[in-house]
C-alpha cells in the first residue's frame, strides 16, 4: 500500500506594522513635532502672517518679478554690421547669371551675421517691498489653509547625517522626491549648518533661512518643514 504524503500546513501571513497617518491641520494651531516624530506641544501661528487674505493676483505679480530678475540678459548675437568679414561685394551685380549679392557678411552666408538674434537687455522688474510682503503672507496663509505646513522642534540638534534626516521625514510623512519639500530655518548661523548639512543631499530638499524667503519658494512646495525658532525670526523680519 502506499503511504499517503502528508500534507503541508499553509504559512501564516506576516502582519506588517501599520503606520497612522498623522492628523492634517487646517486651522492656526498646528502641532509641533520633535526629531522622533511626535507631537509634543500646540502652537497658534501669527495671524498676522499665516491667516490674512489670500490675494491671487499679488502672488501672480510677484511670482513674476522673482522669476524675471533670475534672468542675466547677456545673451547676443552679431549682426551683419558686427561680423568680422570683407564688407566688399563678392562679385559683380550683371553679367554672372547668378543672384545679386552684396557683401559676405549677409546672413545668408557662412560666417555672416545673424538677422533678427538677440540682443542684451535688461529684465529686471521692481515690486515694493510692501506688496512683496503681502504677497509672502498670503502663500503662507494659503499653505496653512491646505494644511501643506508642518512644525518642528529640536532641529539644530540633529546630528548633521542625511540618513537622520531622511528618517525624520519618513516619520513626518514627508516625501521630499514626490513633493518638492521646503526646509525653513531661522537665519543663517553656524548653529544650524548641520540642519543644512543633513538635508542637501536629500532629492527634492529645499533649505532657505527665514529672513531670505519668498513668494516663489514658497508656492513652488508642495510641503515646507517650519522649525519653530523660525516663527519668532518671521516675526522680527516682517512685523515691525
Amino acid at each position: 500500500m502506499p503511504q499517503a504524503k502528508a500534507t503541508k500546513k499553509p504559512a501564516k501571513p506576516v502582519k506588517k506594522a501599520v503606520v497612522k497617518d498623522l492628523p492634517k491641520q487646517t486651522g492656526l494651531k498646528l502641532s509641533v513635532y520633535n526629531t522622533s516624530g511626535r507631537s509634543t506641544e500646540t502652537i497658534t501661528l501669527p495671524k498676522e502672517i499665516f491667516g490674512v487674505d489670500i490675494n491671487k493676483t499679488l502672488m501672480l505679480q510677484a511670482v513674476r518679478v522673482y522669476l524675471a530678475n533670475q534672468r542675466r540678459g547677456t545673451v547676443k548675437t552679431k549682426s551683419r554690421g558686427e561680423v568680422n568679414i570683407s564688407t566688399r561685394k563678392i562679385y559683380r551685380q550683371k553679367g554672372t547669371g547668378r543672384a545679386r549679392h552684396g557683401a559676405a557678411s549677409a546672413p545668408i552666408f557662412v560666417g555672416g551675421g545673424v538677422a533678427l538674434g538677440p540682443r542684451q537687455r535688461d529684465y529686471s522688474m521692481k515690486l515694493t517691498q510692501k506688496a512683496k510682503q503681502k504677497a509672502l503672507f498670503s502663500a503662507f496663509s494659503s499653505k496653512v489653509k491646505d494644511g501643506e505646513i508642518k512644525l518642528v522642534a529640536g532641529l539644530s540638534k540633529l546630528e548633521p547625517k542625511t540618513k537622520n534626516m531622511a528618517g525624520l521625514l519618513e516619520k513626518l510623512q514627508l516625501n521630499a522626491k514626490k513633493q518638492r519639500l521646503l526646509v525653513v530655518t531661522p537665519k543663517a548661523s553656524k548653529d544650524f549648518e548641520g540642519v543644512v548639512k543633513a538635508s542637501r543631499n536629500i532629492e527634492g530638499v529645499n533649505i532657505v533661512p527665514s529672513n531670505l524667503l519668498n513668494t516663489y519658494e514658497v508656492l513652488r512646495a508642495r510641503q515646507i518643514l517650519l522649525m519653530k525658532e523660525a516663527i519668532d525670526v518671521l516675526k522680527e523680519t516682517f512685523i515691525k
